[in-house]
């Protein structure tokens, strides 16, 4: 590390996909115009990937420059072995921007192995860590087991939720250093100037229907089964409800098996006039979206983090989320075609316009900033304690 330049502190926000930059946005906006704070960022993972839209361009769009790009996915392959070694890819590249950007702190988020990669390489650098949305569950998928992981590389925590606060402390983390602050990607939803309808669907390209869907599906990891045949499974279920649907499919991720359920999207939705697929949204048009559609099917995050707040029905499929804190209006189902449309129906006759999103108010990105405001010495982070004291102090 080079030597200390008396100033605002560097702050290095590492994000590896949309899906965790539409948490961080706002937290990134704030780090930026304070005056306690430099902002560092560092893109890695699908941001750089052209089966994934390169979105660290949106990042730049969006008016934050970005500081290193480590490069670490393997162009057309996601095989448990190619993520093995894009793990390894994104741990050497991280390790050898880290020096040269040698920020006061790492913010991560969330469980994806590429954040995996960043934290190992910042802990074994000996950078600390602020860690936002650990100790949720999700038992269908390996990112659990990334996020835990993560979590014991960390030296700050940020949980979405009290569950989560309370885990985090059985796993040792001692309760001074985590702080509940929900989720920073209800602060998004909270500042969003939403377009008109026409305008929405114009950039999709698709007329709305009668009614209107949001579809995003992921590997569970974890779970038996290819991937494909649920995706299959999903694909005959939407085909139930005939030509009166307008679907939007969304691209997967970079789990194995996430391109070939991509690529069944987009082969799906050039043969029906009534669907249209996007690898990539962009945090606008996808919460632009999810302001004009009635339902969400998949088994993305975001159908518990965000969905909740727009007043429509999630439909999770399968056992990805398990374990994760869920709003009234999520809807759980098996991954076979009937059970995906008998979830369908029970949620386009439920009114869920009132319904409670347990994440939070959307004001998390300042209750983090403030906090960080207040630690006088990161570097004094570094040296963990376990803690096995009461749950409850």
């Amino acid at each position: 590390m080079s030597e200390r330049v008396v100033g605002p502190r560097r702050i290095l926000v590492v994000t590896g996909s949309r899906a965790d930059y539409g948490l961080l946005h706002w937290p990134m906006r704030l780090l930026q115009d304070h005056p306690a704070f430099h902002l560092q960022v560092a893109v890695t993972g699908m941001h750089l990937s052209d089966a994934h839209d390169e979105t660290w361009k949106i990042i730049e769009q969006d008016g934050f420059p970005v500081d290193a790009r480590i490069e670490m996915l393997i162009p057309g392959k996601d095989s448990p072995t190619d993520i093995c070694q894009a793990m390894a890819l994104g741990i050497a590249g991280f390790s050898q921007a880290l020096p040269q950007l040698d920020p006061d702190l790492v913010v991560v988020l969330g469980d994806r192995f590429e954040i995996f990669a960043a934290a190992t390489a910042a802990s074994m650098c000996g950078f600390p860590i602020a860690h936002l949305c650990g100790g949720d569950l999700t038992l269908g998928a390996i990112d659990d087991a990334m996020r835990h992981a993560i979590t014991k590389l960390s030296h700050l925590h940020f949980p979405s939720n009290d569950e989560a606060a309370d885990r985090l402390m059985r796993m040792g983390e001692q309760p001074d250093r985590i702080h509940m602050i929900g989720s920073p990607g209800l602060d998004q939803i909270r500042h969003m100037a939403f377009k008109p309808r026409d305008e929405v669907f114009q950039a999709i390209g698709l007329a709305p229907g009668k009614k209107n869907l949001m579809v995003t599906l992921h590997p569970a990891t974890l779970e038996q089964g290819d991937p494909l045949g649920q995706a299959q499974n999903l694909l005959e279920a939407l085909d139930h409800f005939g030509q009166d649907l307008s679907i939007v499919l969304t691209g997967s991720n970079a789990d194995t098996g996430g391109q070939a359920i991509s690529g069944r999207f987009s082969h799906y939705a050039d043969e029906r006039p009534n669907a249209a697929f996007r690898a990539n949204l962009g945090t606008d048009l996808y919460l632009n979206l999810l302001n004009q559609v009635d339902m969400v099917v998949g088994n993305s995050s975001s159908g518990l983090y965000e969905v909740p707040s727009f007043g429509i029905a999630t439909v999770n499929i399968g056992s990805r989320q398990d374990g994760r804190l869920k709003a009234a209006s999520v809807i759980d189902c098996g991954s076979l075609a009937e059970e995906v449309v008998a979830a369908m129906e029970k949620g386009f006759q439920a009114d869920f316009s009132d319904v409670k999103n347990p994440y939070g108010d959307g004001c998390s990105s300042v209750r983090f900033v403030d906090r960080l405001t207040q630690v006088e010495d990161f570097t004094a982070l570094m040296a963990k304690q376990f803690y096995e004291g009461p749950l409850d102090e």
